[in-house]
């Protein structure tokens, strides 16, 4: 899967080469709005196959149950806008959304899950830690394969929603964990981009003393964690870490030293102020703000984020001055700068005891055609497709879209699904509480890589 995904996302990432010179992305809003109106997407794409519920005139109401609360910027607001339009070229079909953060969605999904009637279409992770038990339990609906043939999904994108050679949902984003900064407060305070760990490291203390808080992290949503933890293990072991971790849960063994020698480095790392105060507790919300406030100098997170670029809402100045780098490599780590933390991130599917599941079916499908959601996504700086997007290219792409997409074309290494999301939900629950056990001082880094191999015996 890792090598199918980086032989596509390095044609995608084509793109750059292409685009840098049709315009610069310098300017205040990076020459794009935050999404397109409903209206004019409407007029731009043709109406859902087989006409809907259109066809027979009954009105009909789908369910929504999505993990993007922020209907007015970012995928959000592109999840809404492809809504509007399906009921507009659907007079008769009615779609109600309830949307609530990460964290709430989880635990009302689980609910859901136990009772007799789930919403018709929800949002799902394509990872075994989440989306493998959810499979099994017969949750939800077939997709059949054939219907995306010509969708243009990236080889691979589609494993994690798959069980048994059948299909149960479709993958929405390329997800590559990054640092972000603001280019102007490092050239004002003489800053350079980290070329090793230790000299991010260094980079907090000089940021702290500046009177800024260094990296903004969201550690109360427990996942970015392991993720950053993951992360480091990436760059301390290179191509071989997954390999490791995935014997490593199976056999309850983590004492290959590359576990405990990333451990380490985040407790150092927590230990020599890397991260705002409190960040252990901080949800996205809270980390976000601190970096696009500028009371931030970096801000740990995903290409999920690259819309901050064009959000109107956040400052001109601080906008038009983030950029990104990758997670430095520590001290005879074998990673480098083309070893990169990425996978297939959130997807939708629908549910089996959906009261209108052909229909929700239906709209799932005319997200998903290539001039839906991989469009309006990309051509407005969204976010990174699980769909080739390279066909969209505008010429007008922000310069965060050009330096992902670059770091991406010059990839060696992709890891594929992060260390939490490997296991059973059992395993992701422990690995996240663990995580954050470990950032707070709670336990030590061999508390945490115990606590690990006993989840299962």
């Amino acid at each position: 899967m890792k090598k199918k995904l980086l032989s596509m996302l390095l044609a995608a990432g084509m793109v750059v080469s292409l685009t840098a010179c049709g315009g610069s992305a310098d300017t205040a809003d990076g020459g794009q709005q935050a999404a397109p109106a409903a209206d004019s997407a409407a007029e731009e794409t043709p109406a859902a196959e087989d006409g809907g519920a259109a066809a027979s005139g009954e009105a009909v109401t789908i369910k929504v149950f999505s993990n993007l609360p922020d209907r007015t910027s970012g995928q959000g607001l592109v999840e809404q806008t492809l809504f509007d339009d399906y009921m507009k070229e659907n007079p008769n079909v009615t779609i109600e959304v309830e949307a609530l953060d990460d964290e709430a969605y989880k635990t009302k999904f689980k609910a859901y899950a136990s009772g007799s009637q789930m919403p018709d279409l929800v949002n799902v992770w394509g990872q075994p830690g989440f989306l493998d038990e959810v499979m099994e339990a017969g949750l939800l609906a077939e997709l059949n394969m054939d219907d995306y043939a010509d969708y243009n999904f990236l080889p691979g994108s589609l494993d994690g929603f798959s069980q048994n050679g059948k299909l149960y949902g479709l993958s929405r984003n390329t997800d590559v964990m990054c640092f972000y900064y603001n280019q102007k407060i490092f050239e004002d305070n003489g800053w350079e981009v980290p070329k090793t760990y230790e000299e991010l490291l260094e980079l907090g203390e000089k940021v702290r003393a500046a009177g800024l808080q260094p990296v903004s992290m969201f550690g109360g949503d427990k996942w970015s964690l392991y993720i950053y933890i993951h992360d480091l293990e990436e760059q301390l072991d290179g191509s071989g870490v997954m390999a490791k971790t995935n014997d490593a849960i199976r056999n309850h063994d983590f004492s290959d030293p590359t576990f405990k020698q990333a451990a380490d480095l985040f407790v150092e790392s927590v230990d020599r102020g890397l991260f705002q105060n409190g960040f252990e507790s901080n949800d996205g919300g809270t980390a976000k703000n601190l970096f696009t406030n500028g009371q931030a100098a970096m801000y740990y997170t995903g290409s999920w984020e690259m819309s901050m670029v064009t959000d109107q809402d956040i400052p001109d100045e601080i906008r038009e001055n983030i950029r990104v780098f990758l997670m430095p490599v520590p001290e005879g780590g074998k990673g480098d700068a083309t070893t990169i933390t990425a996978w297939h991130g959130g997807g939708y599917a629908v549910t089996e005891s959906a009261a209108n599941k052909e229909e929700a079916i239906k709209l799932l499908n005319y997200m998903f055609r290539p001039e839906g959601w991989t469009r309006i996504a990309w051509e407005n700086g969204v976010c990174m497709s699980a769909q080739n997007f390279g066909d969209f290219a505008t010429g007008s792409e922000t310069e965060v879209q050009k330096q992902l997409m670059q770091l991406v074309a010059d990839a060696t290494d992709l890891s594929g699904t992060p260390l939490g999301d490997l296991g059973s939900s059992e395993f992701k629950t422990i690995c996240e509480d663990k995580s954050q056990e470990l950032a707070a001082g709670k336990i030590t880094a061999d508390d945490y890589l115990k606590a690990l191999e006993a989840v299962g015996q």
